[in-house]
């Protein structure tokens, strides 16, 4: 005799079925990492040289300092408040200075801290009330 089904071929299982269920689903998981991280490494690896160019860094500062001075000027007009945009301009400058320092060294760790500044004048800008 066959024994009666509730719906699923699975019904009168037992319970290591839905363990092996897990462990495939877990398995599934790894393979989609495995795969996914050999191609992000390997897109990494063709893209590193472009964002190691100094032209990315020079390019980037002048997005920067553009929307700053838009952002933060304009914050000027509407609130009247100039800390926001002093934080900002010291944060570009910053920014700026770490471009003529030594790729690798203390100019990344310039760039990073003039982005912080910068991030927070912005901030000053946009929590700024009338």
């Amino acid at each position: 005799m066959e024994p009666e089904q509730k719906g699923t071929m699975f019904a009168n299982a037992p319970r290591s079925v839905g363990i092996d269920r897990l462990a495939i689903g877990l398995s599934g998981l790894c393979l989609v990492h495995c795969l996914a991280s050999a191609i992000f490494v390997a897109l990494l690896a063709s893209a590193g040289g472009l964002l190691l160019d100094p032209m990315i860094h020079e390019v980037g500062l002048i997005f920067a300092v553009g929307l700053g001075m838009i952002a933060l000027g304009r914050g000027i007009v509407d609130h009247g408040f100039m800390m926001p945009s002093a934080v900002g301009g010291l944060g570009l400058g910053v920014m700026a200075g770490s471009l003529g320092l030594p790729e690798g060294g203390m100019g990344t760790v310039y760039t990073i801290v003039g982005v912080a500044i910068l991030a927070l004048g912005h901030d000053l800008n946009r929590r700024a009330v009338i």
